[in-house]
């Protein structure tokens, strides 16, 4: 039981600790972090949603070409 109990406040004390270092050393508010992660996001959503449009249009004239409905090149 003592072991545990050490353990336990051992872990808690280092969960402390680390954020109050995670929150000291922070390069920017927490506002402006979530902010950030947001454009980021919203910059990969874009990207993909941009790449999955171009790959159905390749997808799609494939398609048109082995059906026969546009000649090849």
């Amino acid at each position: 039981m003592n072991k545990v109990l050490s353990g336990m406040l051992g872990w808690m004390a280092g969960a402390i600790v680390g954020t109050a270092i995670g929150l000291l050393l922070a390069p920017s508010s927490g506002r402006q972090l979530r902010a950030d992660i947001q454009g980021y996001t919203d910059q990969v959503r874009r990207e993909i949603e941009l790449a999955a449009e171009e790959r159905r249009q390749e997808l799609e004239e494939q398609l048109a070409r082995l059906r026969g409905e546009i000649k090849s090149e």
